[in-house]
Parts: structure tokens; sequence; C-alpha cells
């Protein structure tokens, strides 16, 4: 069994193209990978740019994501980019993870659109919410972005984050350490504290992560 941990960056649709908005409203820009092998040890990368085909980059995405549309002029567009990531998580058994369905669902649709051919099962059968596996093993109510879920951990996030290639990395230390019960409790174990009933924990949690702060006044 292989292990595939994914991430996606993508772009929004022009509003020029009404028809289209109606049912794809962003466009994949950058799809980052990472596969690891039986052991959970890092074998592959994969990466690419992709040239989005309704609309330019917009200057918010180039300001979160660094990808400028001279990045993506000369690339490949979706349904290219896309069967060069499936020929590259080829035909071994596969899980496919990323933290949470944000991206499984926007590969559905753009599939959906850009290629109505391909078997949608092929995603459905291999997705994992990596993200709600980790919340359930902590038992949270609500969800921990990335970035909190990593410093939770003590783990420094590795290259620069909203790169796909560099979120893919940094989601897979999580799966990698969640294989390990005993390393992930012991690790997690000042969350789990933080967690348990008590009459006071808004300044401890306070220290820890605000977003576990928010987290505790939900529960």
């Amino acid at each position: 069994m292989k292990h595939v941990v994914v991430d996606l960056e993508m772009n929004p649709v022009s509003r020029e193209f009404r028809e289209v908005r109606r049912k794809l409203n962003e466009e994949v820009i950058e799809i980052g990978a990472v596969r690891l092998d039986e052991n959970f040890q890092q074998e592959a990368e994969f990466q690419c740019y992709v040239k989005p085909e309704y609309g330019p980059i917009k200057k918010h995405i180039t300001s979160l994501t660094g990808i400028t549309q001279a990045m993506v002029a000369d690339k490949k567009t979706y349904a290219a980019c896309f069967q060069d990531f499936v020929d590259w998580v080829g035909e071994e058994e596969t899980k496919i993870y990323s933290w949470s369905m944000s991206d499984i669902k926007q590969l559905r649709s753009e599939c959906r659109y850009k290629l109505p051919d391909f078997d949608i099962e092929w995603l459905n059968e291999r997705w994992v919410d990596l993200q709600q596996e980790f919340d359930d093993r902590l038992g949270l109510h609500n969800s921990l972005a990335l970035k909190h879920a990593l410093g939770a951990m003590d783990h420094k996030f590795e290259g620069t984050q909203h790169t796909a290639l560099a979120d893919a990395i940094n989601t897979s230390a999580i799966l990698t350490l969640m294989q390990d019960d005993a390393k992930f409790k012991e690790t997690m174990k000042p969350v789990l504290e933080i967690l348990q009933p008590k009459d006071d924990l808004s300044s401890s949690i306070g220290d820890l992560c605000p977003e576990l702060a928010k987290l505790q006044k939900d529960l």
C-alpha cells in the first residue's frame, strides 16, 4: 500500500465566464504531492503548475501563493496535468490524503467539467480526509487549520505556506506521526490535557494556540 498526500492551489474563474461559473467556481493552478511507501517514508514528489482556462491569475492569489500569470502561461491545462498526476500515482494500491475535503471537491468538479469521461470513483475510492481523522483522534468538534495542527505537534513548517508541494510535505508529517499511536499521544499530550474539562483554561489554551482556545469555548 502506497500513500499519497496532495495539495492544490486554485484561482477563481473570471466573472465574464458566467456559464462556466455555474458549474465551476475555481480552477486548479498548482498540484503538489508526495508519495510515501508502506512504512510511511517519503519516496517521491510531484509538482506542476496548471494554466487556467477561464481568466488570468488574480492579484490576491499571487499574493497568497506566489504564482503569477507568467509562471503558468506556457504550462499544460488541467486535463493534461491531472492525467500526469494520475499516471504518477500509478496502478499500485494507494490511499490519497488531503487536509480537509476541499481539494477532492475541486478535483471532482473540474474533472466533471473538463474531463467528463474520467471515472470520479478513481478519486472517491482512494481519498482520505486527514484533517477529519486528526480531529477525531483528538476528539475535536471543530477542525484545526494545517498550520495550527503542525503547531500543536511542535512541527516547524518546512518551506513556504500556500505552495502546494510544501503544504503536501508538511501534511505528510502529520500522517506519519499518526501511524505511531504512542508517539502521537505523547506528542499531542499538551493539547489533550488542555482539552480536558477544567475550571479555568483560557490562559493556558491561549498561550498554546489561539485556534485551540476557540475550540475549547465551543466544546
